[in-house]
């Protein structure tokens, strides 16, 4: 009898997270490296959030919370609904767990019976397919492309849909693309899920606050108020409010949804940190205008990065609507040869090159379930990924 689940042999680990560890383990043995890997603003958290945490020690909440939340954070979430997304929901449908993860894997976890299908669109955040198959579910992938800006198409959609089909998760803006879908875009797939009425849709707007220019973000139950009772929304503090570690994530949905996905939680970790919730509350309910300097900062960045790479030899970047990525296709470089005579056959021998000529880290990416292309955060300042760029320039130029 095997002792680790069989669960684990349907999952891999996280590529990011791979990442990351690489540059650092570079970085501790001297060599100069540039990681643009993970996906986490560079911005330090507001003073007025830190400053309601220490608030909160002080009074003493300190002791366990509610499963689903402190009531104060679960009406600053529905409130935050209603203001933002014209969504009415009361603060018993809400829920707030350890981040963003917890949320997503809760909800498959107390929906997803074996032979259960969840849609992906790719590229994907590497955790979703992962968490799918833990849970017992089948990821089922719909196809995007860069021609249509990695965004999902109803069409699309509608040739992967079955009657095993339970849920559709729709990442708007994308990690790792960066494309947002405008509301004529969600309009078409919502036609296509009023046709299958057993579709659910878990709408991951972690991005929300990132979107550039004139772009108007708008979530799936605001567009087409006939998904309502099978849309969970979910959220969190992690990138608009710089609060990544901190690990909050919320969501809100039908209650029956929240109840079940409460009582996965109360057996798992039971509520989120004490302390994070009040400074959450600060978070949602107190001023929101660093949010736009730190967005004006972001598209610079993502102006200056998409005009680099689009320089460089052979990559090819299309200008993504939001989030701190873009996902330049490297297709045109496959086959090419490094001075050393190592042949790039793969997107991974590109970065894994790359990381070793260069010492710039970046993320794969068939990871993503997508390529030859490869992801770069942009959440760093303009000087590293200018450094980084022409690192990628002198790279691609290189490659015979």
């Amino acid at each position: 009898m095997a002792f680790l689940a069989d669960a684990l042999s349907r999952v891999k680990p996280s590529a990011t997270i791979a990442v990351t560890q690489k540059a650092r383990e570079l970085k501790a043995k001297g060599r100069d490296v540039i990681s643009l890997g993970a996906g986490e603003p560079d911005f330090d958290t507001p003073d007025n959030v830190k400053n309601a945490a220490i608030e909160a020690i002080r009074r003493g909440e300190t002791k366990y919370p509610p499963v689903s939340g402190i009531a104060p954070l679960r009406e600053a979430i529905a409130q935050k609904f209603k203001r933002e997304n014209n969504l009415d929901y009361k603060p018993e449908q809400t829920i707030v767990g350890t981040g963003g993860k917890q949320i997503l894997f809760n909800a498959f976890m107390a929906t997803l019976n074996p032979g259960d299908e969840v849609v992906i669109p790719r590229p994907y955040w590497v955790s979703y397919p992962e968490m799918v198959a833990l849970c017992g579910g089948t990821p089922a992938f719909a196809e995007t492309s860069i021609e249509n800006g990695f965004k999902l198409t109803g069409a699309a959609l509608e040739k992967v849909v079955t009657a095993k089909t339970k849920w559709l998760v729709l990442n708007s803006p994308s990690n790792p693309s960066g494309a947002a879908y405008t509301e004529a875009e969600l309009k078409d797939i919502a036609a296509v899920l009023m046709k299958h009425p057993q579709v659910w849709v878990l709408t991951d707007d972690m991005y929300e606050h990132l979107t550039y220019g004139d772009f108007t973000f708008r979530t799936i139950a605001e567009v087409e108020p006939a998904l309502y009772e099978r849309t969970l929304t979910m959220n969190g503090v992690s990138k608009a409010y710089a609060m990544t570690g901190w690990r909050i994530g919320y969501a809100a949905g039908p209650l029956p949804l929240i109840k079940a996905m409460d009582m996965i939680q109360g057996q798992q970790t039971s509520g989120a940190c004490t302390i994070a919730q009040w400074a959450s509350v600060e978070a949602l309910n107190g001023p929101q205008d660093f949010i736009h300097k730190n967005k004006a900062i972001f598209q610079n960045r993502r102006d200056l990065v998409v005009s680099m790479l689009n320089q460089a030899r052979g990559i090819s970047c299309p200008t993504p609507e939001g989030a701190f990525y873009v996902y330049p296709s490297c297709a045109a470089l496959i086959g090419k040869k490094t001075q050393a005579g190592k042949v790039i056959e793969t997107d991974e021998d590109f970065v894994a090159e790359l990381l070793e000529a260069e010492g710039v880290a970046v993320v794969h990416g068939s990871a993503f379930g997508l390529g030859p292309n490869f992801r770069i955060s942009y959440a760093t300042s303009e000087a590293l990924l200018e450094d980084a760029c022409t690192r990628i320039q002198r790279f691609t130029a290189s490659l015979v």
